[in-house]
């Protein structure tokens, strides 16, 4: 087994192989002077069982082409067996059309994946559960709620925790950490959104009164959602709001919104390498998702059961 990093998450990658105690992959990705993607494998491949990681975050377009001209290398070099890692699957809010006219971009990146060659994908909290449907070949989805559980539970006493979905959306979400976390109660925010990234809180579904509120969704981009929702709560009685958001896209000045809300804190994942401003401010802590990632490929590469990581 071999693992091959691009360059959009390179701290993650990182860890990764430390937790599966292999080095990373010898391998050149760069630029030519024309931003052109270079990518050159230093190490025999031939017959190897390979795990391409890279979130295909910002800037989008780049860290895609990344992806698919390491997949094609690996397929050129003989790879047995290519699985392309996507802790955060950029794209993936496209996934269906809202209007005329409009395309369905996830399933255009999925095909482009596809036939650039891999055998199979590994995502993390894709945002919405279709997407596997849209690879014909086997994809498996993590979910980064057992980690944001026990990191939850370690803070302290659960009696007083509400689960809060920031949309009907995310109720399945939602309901699954509070499973998580002893069946603790469950409240939702009613929002009506007229265009995307701007939305307009209509009210609390729930009795948040006097609650410790736990926020969880799988993206926060410019945290206009987020921070309208926490307001809602606190103004509905919640006597804290926590956010818990598996992809920190975190976008213009979402870092500055967050700093400046409501929350009492916000926990992000590092699907995305976090920006220096989302590590610079008080109210932002990141949780790794190097364990999880590193173990369900262990498994994978030993063909046992990843679905098992989340019983």
């Amino acid at each position: 087994m071999k693992i091959l990093a691009g360059n959009s998450n390179l701290p993650l990658a990182r860890a990764i192989a430390g937790y599966l105690e292999l080095p990373l992959t010898n391998a050149d990705v760069r630029r030519f002077a024309d931003d052109e993607v270079f990518v050159e494998i230093h190490e025999n491949v031939r017959g190897e069982d390979v795990f391409v990681i890279q979130s295909t975050s910002a800037p989008a377009n780049d860290n895609l082409m990344e992806l698919l001209i390491c997949i094609d290398a690996l397929r050129r070099a003989s790879a047995k067996r290519i699985t392309a890692v996507l802790p955060y699957f950029g794209y993936a809010r496209q996934d269906r059309k809202p209007g005329p006219r409009t395309p369905i971009s996830a399933k255009l990146v999925a095909n482009l994946i596809t036939t650039a060659g891999v055998d199979r994908v590994l995502a993390v909290d894709l945002h919405a559960g279709q997407i596997q449907g849209f690879f014909d070949i086997p994809t498996d989805n993590l979910y980064a709620a057992p980690v944001m559980a026990a990191d939850i539970l370690s803070q302290g006493d659960a009696a007083n925790l509400m689960v809060v979905s920031p949309d009907v959306g995310g109720v399945v979400r939602a309901r699954a950490l509070a499973r998580r976390l002893n069946n603790a109660p469950l409240a939702i925010v009613d929002k009506r959104r007229d265009k995307p990234g701007v939305s307009e809180v209509m009210n609390i579904i729930g009795d948040v009164a006097g609650k410790d509120c736990i926020l969880i969704d799988d993206i926060i981009d410019s945290g206009g959602t987020l921070v309208n929702a926490a307001q809602a709560l606190i103004d509905g009685g919640a006597a804290s709001v926590t956010a818990y958001l598996t992809h920190g896209v975190l976008s213009g000045k979402a870092v500055e919104r967050v700093t400046n809300s409501a929350l009492k804190e916000l926990v992000i994942t590092d699907t995305i390498q976090p920006t220096k401003a989302a590590l610079a401010s008080d109210k932002i802590r990141v949780l790794t998702i190097a364990p999880l990632i590193g173990e369900a490929i262990h498994r994978i590469a030993e063909e046992s059961s990843v679905s098992s990581l989340f019983d």
